[in-house]
């Protein structure tokens, strides 16, 4: 945002938040000035106070996020400026808005004249340094925090509750992530004592977290995202497109196939009483398929689970063409899932599926399939699919 909204926003001047960018401090009737300068307004006297450490040279050069000028680019700045060219010519030179080049020039010149090697040398003195974590000192914070763990809240929960329980005292906030650090991190906090009741998943070390970009690909088969998918399924206008998923009983010992028609709502389920490997979920799901004509037999969404390792030979086998979903993004199957919900009514978590039999799971089936719903005008989907076999 620009300069002027963003002081508004903090509550100051927009000449103090302009100090602030060039590095300027005041201090009671002075202001301090990164080169050393402390002027008196009140006085009107100029003195020098001793600079802090000069940076190491492992600072001075270290390679940082593209936004940030090199000591190239400053060198480049210096000899285009020292030439006459005008900003715009040093900005187009060095491929950044002309504005980046005034602004270094104004904050990192000392009496007119910009050295880039200065320069350079006071920006990496200007940088943040790492400090100790809020929850390093014992104090009234850390004592909310550990109690809070050890009453199995989550970070955010704590967090949120230092505001309501402490409107008025700033010095009582954390964020969520300083919280996680001082738990994963020995060195962040000493809340390491508390990890095995602190949070839900109970991991000793944090899990990392890789960019899409990063992932290794979860089959030998390449999958078909969904950002592939055609149009006219995204809109359900044309029949045919299925979701699909599992439900899976206590220790993941039996499973059912879920799928779900995203026009129609209409539910097919498959029987995995033994298990759910990719074999055994392609074995189930092609005969699932063929017993519908032809014309609705147009694609399956399905998430990433390694029970569909064997999509390729599903494709093969019934000619539909299967979307994967993105990681961590359920909506992309609603109606499943929100089927998958409903059939939790007959099946409980924790229960052991495979005590279930075909004939049972048809049963269940055909009550869903005969229920009306509010997103057909209070019809059911079999009357809905009834009407696209008869009509085709």
């Amino acid at each position: 945002m620009r300069r002027r909204d963003a002081a508004a926003r903090v509550g100051v001047h927009e000449r103090t938040a302009r100090d602030w960018d060039r590095g300027i401090r005041k201090i009671g009737n002075a202001r301090l000035y990164p080169d050393g300068r402390r002027i008196d307004y009140t006085t009107g006297m100029t003195s020098t106070v001793s600079s802090k450490a000069t940076p190491s040279l492992a600072a001075v050069e270290a390679e940082l996020h593209p936004r940030f000028l090199t000591v190239a680019e400053r060198e480049l700045i210096a000899d285009l400026h020292r030439e006459g060219r005008s900003l715009r010519a040093i900005g187009r030179a060095l491929g950044r808005p002309a504005s980046t080049v005034k602004r270094e020039i104004d904050a990192r010149s000392v009496d007119g004249l910009y050295r880039p090697h200065r320069a350079q040398r006071a920006w990496a003195g200007s940088r943040a340094r790492p400090k100790d974590s809020k929850l390093a000192q014992d104090g009234p914070l850390r004592e909310f925090v550990t109690d809070g763990l050890r009453k199995r809240w989550s970070p955010e929960q704590i967090c949120h509750a230092l505001v309501m329980e402490f409107p008025d005292d700033d010095s009582m906030r954390v964020s969520p992530e300083t919280v996680y650090q001082a738990i994963y991190v020995q060195a962040r906090g000493g809340l390491r004592r508390e990890v095995a009741l602190a949070l839900r998943t109970g991991r000793t070390r944090r899990k990392p977290q890789r960019s899409p970009e990063q992932r290794t690909s979860r089959f030998v088969d390449e999958m078909v995202m969904i950002s592939e998918r055609p149009a006219e399924v995204e809109d359900r206008a044309v029949p045919g497109h299925w979701e699909g998923d599992l439900i899976v009983g206590t220790r993941n010992e039996s499973a059912i196939v879920t799928l779900v028609e995203r026009s129609t709502r209409y539910v097919l389920l498959g029987h995995l009483p033994g298990g759910h490997t990719a074999e055994e979920v392609r074995e189930v799901l092609v005969p699932l398929i063929q017993t519908l004509p032809q014309h609705l037999r147009g694609s399956l969404t399905w998430d990433q689970g390694c029970e569909m390792a064997a999509h390729k030979q599903f494709t093969v086998a019934t000619g539909v063409p299967v979307y994967f979903c993105d990681p961590h993004s359920p909506w992309q199957r609603g109606s499943n899932e929100n089927t998958n919900g409903l059939l939790r009514q007959y099946f409980p978590k924790g229960t052991d599926l495979s005590v279930h039999s075909p004939e049972d799971l048809e049963h269940v089936a055909q009550q869903l399939n005969g229920r009306p719903r509010k997103t057909l005008d209070w019809r059911t989907p079999a009357e809905r699919l009834r009407d696209l076999l008869t009509t085709t």
